[in-house]
């Protein structure tokens, strides 16, 4: 996993999403980490995900990718997840370390899929509201 070493890097990979400059396909798992971060530094956990699902969806139409690629539950269960991350660290950690701190612990892309069953992450139900897991509760916000 890369890390981050200056907070230009960072305003980079959040400036190219949010433009829709970054490629669909160069648009990874620690780059959402990363955008996340970015937008929980001045935002609640509530407008963050407002903020995010209106960037997704904006960059999965640019794209020309279904709309259906968006998941609420995905997306509120990370920044949950990363929310409560940033509270573990002091408040003067720096944007790169937060970053590089989250990208270290939360790197599985495939953590949903420890909370949730297949089926109700990836139902209709899931992709347009959050819905509780399934499998295993984690602490949240």
């Amino acid at each position: 996993m890369s890390t981050y070493q200056t907070e230009d890097q960072i305003r980079a990979i959040v400036e190219g999403f949010e433009s829709c400059n970054t490629d669909k396909a160069d648009f990874k798992h620690q780059d959402h980490l990363t955008v996340a971060v970015s937008y929980l530094q001045d935002l609640t956990v509530t407008e963050a995900t407002q903020r995010l699902r209106e960037a997704l969806l904006r960059f999965v139409d640019h794209h020309q990718v279904d709309r259906r690629k968006y998941n609420e539950t995905i997306t509120i269960f990370w920044l949950e997840l990363i929310a409560e991350k940033l509270k573990d660290l002091s408040p003067s950690t720096s944007l790169i370390d937060q970053c590089n701190v989250v990208l270290d612990s939360l790197s599985n892309a495939g953590l949903p899929m420890e909370y949730y069953s297949a089926e109700l992450l990836f139902s209709d139900q899931a992709r347009e509201a959050f819905v509780e897991p399934d499998l295993k509760q984690w602490k949240r916000n």
